[in-house]
Order: structure tokens, then sequence, then C-alpha cells
């Protein structure tokens, strides 16, 4: 058995982690690119979500180094996500590709189902084993998430430009040439300290944008063509309403025996959406409208072309920039999305905010 998955962001640190203390051989697909992406899209039709054509082309470059197993999580609801295994398995067999889709999901709540589902992947029967790898995995995803939160905010105010890109570009070379839990979670301690080193321009009154929407397109930067980098440069601080570690929790652990932590959001979006729409459209409306209640100074959606759950969001999304008086931008992102206009539309969404906050400045709002 040769096992891969998907990329997304820096998912891949905490299965890297967890499959080689394991003994697990697995294979890491290149990171998203443009042969990636040109790769799903020619297997795929041209109306499915831009993330199913990037796992595709994941897919293909894996099985090309010997993947036969493919681990992907599940999702439930009226988000074609939910379909992904079955979809992704019958494209990849149409090609010829004889493998077999591990779906990491509790069916209706069985977690004994997804303990099996875990087991099969891992080659292991030692449930205690299997536990304690899967905690290591989720404390070194969490101090993943720590360092990006921290790089979102070092990266605005850094007294030389580029520090924290060049941090960044460090961290992804040595994170994936560390073997096992321990020696990652060493790396993931020095470039923390390294972080804490970074000089800042103390003077920098940076803007806070809160990004919302499709858990793939905020975390994967290919599909989100670095916007965090983009912003940045910009002088922008960013904050993301989703984060793995937390995604994780949620819905791995939580939703499956019915529970959840994301009162304060569910209740935030209460006026505007008060149930589940399916992928993150409930959390896009609750976290726009606690970004606004928090006082940052614009929202941007990231929208992948064709994703119900987030079309359905972007329609509501007026209303709350109607009620708080703060501007919030949709950014739909597929295949043929171009990086200028992509870039123009992001400075004259920046410039819009530093216009509006330098007029109630100068009105004493």
């Amino acid at each position: 058995m040769m096992v891969t998955f998907p990329h997304m962001g820096n998912l891949y640190i905490g299965i890297k982690a967890l499959l080689e203390d394991l003994k697990v051989d697995f294979v890491i697909p290149p990171f998203a690119n443009d042969n990636t992406l040109e790769l799903g899209s020619s297997h795929a039709s041209e109306h499915m979500c831009t993330p199913l054509k990037l796992n595709i082309g994941n897919y293909i470059q894996s099985i090309e180094k010997g993947a036969d197993t493919i681990l992907i999580t599940g999702s439930n609801g009226p988000c074609r996500f939910g379909y992904y295994g079955v979809m992704e398995q019958e494209i990849l067999k149409d090609m010829g590709y004889d493998v077999e889709m591990v779906i990491l999901e509790a069916p209706n709540g069985d977690i004994t189902e997804l303990i099996r589902r875990f087991q099969k992947v891992t080659n292991t029967k030692n449930i205690g084993k299997l536990a304690k790898e899967l905690i290591t995995t989720y404390r070194i995803l969490c101090k993943v998430d720590f360092l990006e939160k921290k790089m979102q905010y070092l990266e605005a105010v850094e007294a030389e430009k580029g520090t924290i890109q060049k941090i960044r570009k460090e961290f992804k070379i040595q994170s994936m040439n560390a073997k096992g839990g321990k020696a990652i979670y060493e790396v993931l301690n020095e470039f923390s300290l390294k972080l804490d080193k970074v000089e800042r321009n103390l003077e920098k009154s940076p803007l806070k944008i809160g990004l919302v929407g499709d858990i793939y397109t905020l975390i994967e930067p290919y599909i989100n063509q670095n916007i965090e980098e983009k912003l940045a440069n910009l002088g922008v601080q960013v904050d993301r309403s989703l984060y793995i570690s937390e995604w994780i929790m949620e819905h791995v652990v939580y939703r499956p025996i019915g529970l959840t932590r994301e009162k304060e959001i569910r209740k935030a979006a209460q006026p505007y959406l008060d149930h589940m729409v399916g992928g993150h459209g409930w959390e896009t409306i609750g976290y726009a409208s606690y970004y606004c209640e928090n006082g940052y100074d614009g929202i941007i959606q990231l929208l992948p072309f064709g994703c119900m759950p987030e079309i359905v969001a972007e329609s509501i999304l007026p209303s709350i920039r109607k009620d708080y008086n703060v501007p919030i931008m949709t950014l739909v992102l597929d295949e043929l999305s171009s990086d200028t206009g992509y870039q123009t539309r992001l400075e004259a969404f920046i410039d819009l905010i530093q216009r509006k906050k330098e007029r109630r400045k100068f009105n004493g709002a």
C-alpha cells in the first residue's frame, strides 16, 4: 500500500508526521501549481469546482509516483465536497487508475467506523498507538496554525520587507525534510523562536481584513494566489475564518457526535442565516458578522467558482455590509483567474478602505 493525499495549505506537515511515525509508505504530491490544475481540469467536468480539479491533479501526480491509496476527508450537507470521494474515484477509474479511496469521516456519527478506516490506512490495530499518533498530529497542526497566525500578524509590520516571506520559504523546506513528529515539532519550535526575533516597525498601523469563504480557497495559497502575502505587501494584517486544526476538531471530532465549538459564530450569523447551507456558508456569514463587530476594516470572501454554499453566503453578505457599513468584496476563483486582475481588485479594495477610514477620522467618527 502506497498512500497519498491532496494538498491543502500546510496540512501535509501533520499527515507526513503521522504516516512517518506509523511507518506507512506514502507519496506527497508536488505542491499545487499550473500543471496540477491543468491535469485536473482536463479530466474533470468544467462545472466542477476548482478544488476538485486540483485534487485530481494531485492524485494523478502521486499515482505516477506509485500511490495506490488516497486519503480524503468527508463532508455533509448540500456541498459537493461530500461527493468528492465517489466522484474522484470514478474519474480516476475512467482514466484507467485502480486506486482505493479512503474517506476519513464518521458516517452517521459512527466513530467506530472512522477508527476502522484510520486503522486500515495506517495498517495498525493498536488503537492506543493510533490515538497517541493522532494526538501528536493534531498538536503539530495546532502549532502550524499558531505559526501561520504569527506570520500573518508580523508580515504587515515587519521592519525589513520580505523577512516573513523568506522565513515562510525556509519553513516549508525544513518541515518537508524533517522526518517524524518529533523532528517536525522541533522545526516548529525553531521557527517560532525565529519569528519572535523579527523586528517590527512600531510606527505602522496596518488595516485589518477578515478572510472568509470555502476552507480550501482560504488555506491553499495556490488557488487564492497567495492572497495573504499580497495583502501584507499592501500593508494589511489578515485573519482567516478557518484554520486546519480548528476545522479538524470541529468536523472530525465535534460534529460527528452532534456538538460544535462554533456557538459564538453561529450566534453572530443568526440574524442573517440560522441553519447550515453546506460547506462553510454558515461560517462565512457568522465570521463576516463577527469581524464587523470586532472592528475589522474590511472583509474578503474567497469563493471557488460554482461553490453553492458560498454563492448562498455571497447573496447574504450585502445585508451585513449595509448593517455594519464595512466594505466587503467577493473574489471568485477558478482556473481562468488572472493574477493581474486579482492584484488590481485587491489594490482598489484596500484603497477604498483607506479612504473610508481617513474620511471617518477627518469627520471625527
